[in-house]
């Protein structure tokens, strides 16, 4: 069986425009989907307690490892809601950093490289503005009612996202030689 975390090659030339994410959850759900790290298989950590859904698909880059202990986060936006364990081929157009309970945890905000209705858009500044707005407030509502801190910073562009997929990919070979 392959294992989504450590088994799909990320080739390091083509992240600009190609890079491999593994989906965990599909836009439009309320299912909190996580990797179980040892066996690779998708666990449902939690129903969302808000009123909120995820306004995006999302999922992680392969062989990528961050500060919280879990591979890169990445949304992907796209027309359709993803199945869970499908790979999808995107281009990287923003990242938007937060604190999630004290810990960092950036999320890269990407679009699907083989949807049409959103492959041509190229940079930060031209994705949806009200798409953007819908995803901060879910990362800042959809933890209130656990009472839980997360703190978002706004997103910053391309050039800065590709830099911290970078440093994730590089931080994966660091963390298995250990």
């Amino acid at each position: 069986m392959t294992h989504p975390w450590h088994d799909i090659a990320v080739d390091p030339s083509t992240i600009g425009d190609a890079l491999p994410v593994v989906i965990e959850i599909p836009a439009g759900s309320k299912n909190k989907y996580e990797l179980e790290k040892v066996s690779g298989i998708l666990k449902l950590d939690r129903v969302l307690y808000s009123s909120v859904h995820y306004p995006a698909n999302y999922g992680f880059i392969p062989r990528s490892y961050c500060d919280d202990g879990d591979p890169l986060d990445v949304l992907v936006l796209g027309q359709e809601a993803v199945h869970p364990l499908t790979i999808v081929y995107v281009r990287p157009i923003g990242v938007m950093h937060m604190r999630d309970q004290g810990k960092a945890d950036d999320k890269v905000l990407a679009v699907a490289a083989n949807d049409p209705a959103f492959n041509h858009i190229l940079e930060l500044e031209h994705a949806p503005p009200h798409t953007m707005l819908e995803i901060r407030r879910f990362f800042l509502d959809y933890k209130v009612l656990e009472e839980k801190e997360v703190v978002v910073d706004p997103f910053e562009g391309r050039a800065k996202a590709l830099t911290v997929i970078k440093q994730a990919l590089a931080d994966y070979w660091t963390m298995r030689s250990k």
